[in-house]
C-alpha cells in the first residue's frame, strides 16, 4: 500500500509499475508536453519530470510510498530538491536534446540514411570489407547553404518565417478548428527566395544530391541484425549537424549452417548402417577447412541425436580467436524394405526383441500407410452427410490406404 498516488497518476500508471512501466510512460508524456511541441505546457512538463525523477530511483520512491510528497520535500538536498526538468530530460534522452523551455535549443541533425545490406555467413564469419554506393544530401557549396545570392533571402510573408501556417476550419455551426501545416509557399523554411536570385546550382533549395563510396568493414562474429555507423555521413542540411549512415546486415540464409548466436548448427543424414555400424564424414567449414566428423567403434546413433564440436562454431565478435560450438543433429534415414533372406542373420547381430505371448483368440490384423489428406476428406464427407439429413448407403467404413 502507498500512502498518495499523485506521482503515479501524473505519470498515468499503477503504484506496482515496474521500472521499464515507468520509464515507457515518461519517454511518452515528456515527448508529448515537451516547450518545444507545448510551449503552454510547461508545469505539466515540470510535473511529469519531477514525478519521473522520484518514482526511477529506489529510494526516493520508498521515500513517497511511505510518506508521500510531504515526506519527499522534507527530505532535503537528498530527496526534496528537483533538478531542471530540461537537465533532467537530456540525462534521459541524451546530451543536445534539450528545448526552448530551458533556455537553450536541441542541436539539429540532418536525416539519418538506414541501408541494409545483405551478407552471406561467410562473411560474418571470415569478416569481409564490401563498397557501398549511395546518395545523401550536402549543403550546396556554390550558395554555401543559402539557396541565392547574398541578402536575397526574405521571410516568408505568408507564414511569417515560422514554416506553419494556420488554416481555420468549421466542424460544426458556431465551431470552428484551427489546423496547422507546412507553409505552402516555403515549404516550411520560413524563406522566400525570388526566382532570378536562386542558386543555378541548387535551385535554392540549399543542398545537392553527392554520391558516396563508403568501405564497409564486416567483423569477425558480426549477427544478423546488426548495425554498422558512419558517424557524421548522412544528409547534411544548413545550420544542422550531418546526420548518420546506418549499415543494417540482414544474413541470408546458408545451405548447410544455421547461425545462432556464437554457435553454428547443422543437420547429418545418415544411412541406418550409418548410424548402427560407424561412420566418416568430411564437414566443410566456412574457412574452407575440412573436419573429420565420426563414430566410436561400437557407438549408435539415434534418430535426431545431437552431438557438437567445441571450438568450431562462429567467431566471437571482439574477440576472434575464440569460437562457440558446432552443433550437429543426425537424421538417420532408414531403408524402405529389407531383404526377408538377410533377416535372421539381422537379428543375430542386434539386441533381442521382447517376446510377445499372443492370445489364442487374437485376431490378425494388416497395418496399411495411413494417408492424413485422405483422412481429412473422408471425414469432410461425413460432416456433408451428416448436414444433408444423416448416411444415405449406411455407415462408411473408414479405410487406409494401401501401399
Amino acid at each position: 500500500m502507498v500512502k498518495e498516488t499523485g506521482y503515479y497518476d501524473i505519470l498515468g500508471v499503477k503504484p506496482n509499475a515496474t521500472p521499464d512501466e515507468l520509464k515507457k510512460a515518461y519517454r511518452k508524456l515528456a515527448l508529448k508536453y515537451h516547450p518545444d511541441k507545448n510551449p503552454n505546457e510547461g508545469e505539466k512538463f515540470k510535473a511529469i519530470s519531477q514525478a519521473y525523477e522520484v518514482l526511477s530511483d529506489a529510494d526516493k520512491r520508498q521515500v513517497y510510498d511511505e510518506g508521500g510528497e510531504a515526506a519527499i520535500k522534507k527530505g532535503g538536498a537528498d530527496s526534496g530538491d528537483f533538478r531542471n526538468p530540461m537537465d533532467f530530460f537530456e540525462k534521459f534522452f541524451g546530451a543536445g536534446f534539450g528545448g526552448s523551455g530551458g533556455g537553450r535549443r536541441r542541436e539539429r541533425r540532418g536525416k539519418d540514411v538506414v541501408h541494409q545490406m545483405s551478407v552471406q555467413l561467410e562473411e560474418l564469419y571470415n569478416g569481409a570489407t564490401r563498397k557501398l554506393q549511395l546518395q545523401k544530401n550536402v549543403i550546396c557549396d556554390k550558395c554555401e547553404g543559402r539557396g541565392g545570392k547574398k541578402g536575397s533571402i526574405e521571410k516568408c510573408l505568408q507564414c511569417r518565417g515560422n514554416g506553419v501556417e494556420t488554416r481555420v476550419q468549421q466542424i460544426a455551426p458556431g465551431i470552428m478548428q484551427h489546423i496547422e501545416q507546412v507553409c505552402r509557399k516555403c515549404s516550411g523554411t520560413g524563406e522566400t527566395i525570388q526566382e532570378k536570385d536562386r542558386c543555378k546550382n541548387c535551385s535554392g533549395r540549399k543542398t545537392v544530391r553527392e554520391r558516396k563510396v563508403l568501405e564497409v568493414h564486416i567483423e569477425k562474429g558480426m549477427r544478423d541484425g546488426q548495425k554498422i555507423v558512419f558517424t557524421g555521413e548522412g544528409d547534411h542540411e544548413p545550420e544542422s549537424q550531418p546526420g548518420d549512415i546506418i549499415i543494417l546486415l540482414d544474413e541470408k540464409e546458408h545451405s548447410t549452417f544455421a547461425h545462432a548466436g556464437q554457435d553454428l548448427m547443422m543437420k547429418m543424414p545418415l544411412q541406418l548402417v550409418e548410424a548402427l555400424c560407424g561412420f566418416q564424414r568430411i564437414v566443410k567449414t566456412l574457412d574452407d577447412r575440412d573436419l573429420i566428423v565420426s563414430t566410436q567403434p561400437g557407438e549408435v546413433i539415434r534418430h535426431e541425436m545431437t552431438k557438437c564440436i567445441a571450438e568450431e562454431g562462429m567467431p566471437i565478435f571482439k574477440n576472434p580467436m575464440e569460437k562457440g560450438t558446432l552443433i550437429i543433429q543426425f537424421e538417420v534415414i532408414f531403408p524402405e524394405v529389407i531383404n526377408p533372406s538377410v533377416v535372421p542373420t539381422l537379428k543375430q547381430c542386434l539386441p533381442p526383441a521382447p517376446e510377445v505371448d499372443i492370445p489364442i483368440d487374437a485376431e490378425q490384423t494388416v497395418l496399411e500407410d495411413f494417408d492424413p489428406k485422405q483422412r481429412r476428406q473422408q471425414h469432410q464427407r461425413m460432416a456433408y452427410d451428416e448436414d444433408d439429413g444423416g448416411y444415405q448407403d449406411g455407415p462408411r467404413v473408414q479405410q487406409c490406404t494401401s501401399s
